[in-house]
């Protein structure tokens, strides 16, 4: 454990608050892609197969709970839910995200640290995770009509990815033998995806504008 680490983790916990609250609070989950929000669920319940088989510590734990209790309730809300499924758009939330999820699965078989089952669900996840935020970019740029608080949660979810690159380069030079292709490779292609939305993000937060990507 690291600041960067840390801080990465609060990132990653304070992108869930701001979603749940704006669904919980607000009733609405408008701008929110219910295909990314399927795609988190997916990588969380395969990444955390391990959670009552193997204890690191009560953090570790109860971050690996909280990620998957409010990615399977944010899935439930927008689905279930009698007045936040109504705010769904459906029309504008259209990207094949069931076309992300074989490749990521076939790359988990070829290329992983050790070929067993839970260690190819956690490579499967790391992949996942690296594209599961192109539903919700998509659908942004499709209605350029982003709201604080998406905006904000797009914000800190791409931050957190930001942080915890900066703790692997951290840790690399202060431990031996650090290395992790995998997650490093998929960690950059992720921050890549952010980049458009980091930049507009940026823009609109200097000039007080509200925030619109390019369809």
């Amino acid at each position: 454990m690291n600041a960067f680490r840390l801080c990465g983790d609060m990132t990653h916990l304070l992108s869930v608050v701001v979603l749940l609250l704006k669904i919980h609070t607000i009733k609405s989950c408008a701008g929110v892609s219910l295909k990314t929000q399927e795609l988190y669920a997916l990588v969380f319940a395969s990444r955390y197969l391990d959670l009552f088989v193997h204890f690191i510590s009560l953090y570790n734990t109860f971050m690996k709970l909280v990620f998957l209790a409010s990615s399977f309730s944010i899935v439930w809300y927008m689905r279930r839910h009698k007045i936040v499924r109504r705010t769904y758009d459906k029309d504008h939330d259209t990207f094949r995200h069931h076309f992300l999820v074989l490749p990521c699965l076939a790359l988990a078989l070829l290329i992983n640290e050790k070929f067993t089952f839970r260690e190819v669900m956690w490579a499967f996840s790391i992949y996942l995770e690296a594209v599961a935020i192109l539903p919700q970019l998509v659908l942004l740029q499709r209605t350029r009509n982003i709201d604080n608080l998406t905006g904000q949660y797009v914000f800190f979810l791409g931050a957190y990815r930001v942080l915890y690159i900066l703790n692997w380069i951290y840790r690399y030079f202060t431990e031996p033998h650090f290395v992790h292709w995998i997650s490093w490779i998929a960690g950059i292609v992720q921050t890549l995806l952010y980049a458009d939305f980091f930049y507009y993000y940026i823009i609109s937060w200097k000039n007080n504008v509200k925030l619109e990507l390019p369809a």
